[in-house]
C-alpha cells in the first residue's frame, strides 16, 4: 500500500555518500511491526503487533557504517578512534561507538554533502530550518533509521517475503552470529541480502536507531519516531555475539545513549529522508 503524494519525478534505486557508501531507496508503504510470526523465543516487548504506515520514501545504507567511514570522520573532526578489539578496520563494521557518536557522524556527514544537520546538540531532529521537530519527512540530513523504518527495511519494505530474519528463514544464509562469526565482526557485505539488496541486518553487529525505548500499542501509527524521552535508545538486529533468536527481524534491545558498549558488537548504518 502506499501513502500521500508519489514524487513529481522518478527516483533512482541507488545513491553513494560521499565516502562511496551505497544507500538502497525504500518506498513508502505499511506492515505489521512486531513479532507478526508469533516466534516463542520472541520477548513481551515485541508485541503487540501493529500496523505502522509511512507516507514518505527513505534512504538506507546498504551496509553498516564500516570503520573506513567512520576513520574518515575521526581525521577529519579529531574524534576518539574507536578500539577494533585488534580483528582490523577497513570494510568490518565500525564498533564500540556510542549512540551521540553515532549521531555526531550523521551530523558530520551533512555538513560534509551541504545537507542540514539532522540532530541538534540533545538528540533532538531537527528540519530544514533548524528548528526541533517530531516530524521526520522535515528532516533533510543523515540521521540513525528510525525503529520503524529499521524493520520495515530488515523485512524487505514493499517487497518482504515475511522472513524471519533480514532476507531469509535461515539465519546462517544472511548473518554472521554466535554459530558462525568466529567470534568476532566480519566485512560487511558477505553474506546473502535481503529482498531490498541490504546486507547484514541480521547479525554482525547490532544497529542504533532514533528512539529512545518504549513499548508498543495495539494501535496503528504513521511515521513515528518513538516516545519523547527516555533512559535508554533502542538498537536492532543482533550482532556475531549473537544468538538465532536475537537477530530476528522483530528482536529489540536497548541502551544508554551515551555508552560504547566495549563487547565489540553495536554499531550503526545511516538513513536519510527523500524529498
Amino acid at each position: 500500500l502506499s501513502f500521500g503524494q508519489e514524487p513529481s519525478a522518478p527516483v533512482a534505486n541507488t545513491l553513494k555518500t560521499s565516502l562511496g557508501a551505497e544507500m538502497v531507496l525504500v518506498k513508502r508503504g505499511s506492515f505489521q511491526m512486531g513479532n507478526v510470526n508469533n516466534d516463542s523465543e520472541g520477548s513481551y516487548t515485541e508485541k503487540p503487533v501493529h500496523i505502522v504506515r509511512f507516507t514518505y520514501d527513505f534512504w538506507i545504507g546498504k551496509m553498516e557504517v564500516t570503520f573506513d567511514e567512520y576513520v574518515a570522520y575521526c581525521f577529519d573532526t579529531l574524534a576518539n578512534m574507536p578500539d577494533d578489539r585488534g580483528w582490523g578496520k577497513g570494510k568490518r563494521p565500525v564498533i564500540n561507538v556510542t549512540w551521540i557518536e553515532a549521531v555526531s557522524f550523521c551530523n558530520w556527514l551533512s555538513q560534509k554533502e551541504g545537507l542540514k544537520v539532522a540532530y541538534d546538540k540533545d538528540g533532538n531532529l531537527l528540519d530544514r530550518n533548524g528548528k526541533v521537530t517530531k516530524d521526520i519527512t522535515q528532516v533533510e540530513g543523515y540521521r540513525l533509521p528510525t525503529e520503524a523504518e529499521w524493520e520495515y527495511a530488515a523485512r524487505g519494505g514493499p517487497g518482504s517475503k515475511g522472513f524471519k530474519y533480514a532476507g531469509s528463514n535461515t539465519l546462517s544464509e544472511v548473518g554472521w552470529f554466535t554459530g558462525n562469526s568466529g567470534s568476532k565482526t566480519q566485512p560487511v557485505g558477505q553474506k546473502k541480502a535481503n529482498e531490498l539488496g541490504l546486507h547484514d541486518m541480521s547479525g554482525n553487529v547490532w544497529e542504533w536507531c532514533h528512539d529512545w525505548k518504549g513499548y508498543y500499542s495495539a494501535s496503528g501509527l504513521t511515521n513515528p519516531v518513538g516516545p519523547d524521552s527516555g533512559s535508554s535508545r533502542v538498537y536492532r538486529g543482533g550482532s556475531w555475539y549473537s544468538s538465532e533468536q536475537f537477530c530476528r527481524a522483530a528482536s529489540r534491545n536497548s541502551g544508554t545513549p551515551a555508552f560504547s558498549y566495549i563487547d565489540g558488537d553495536l554499531g550503526f548504518r545511516v538513513v536519510r529522508t527523500v524529498f
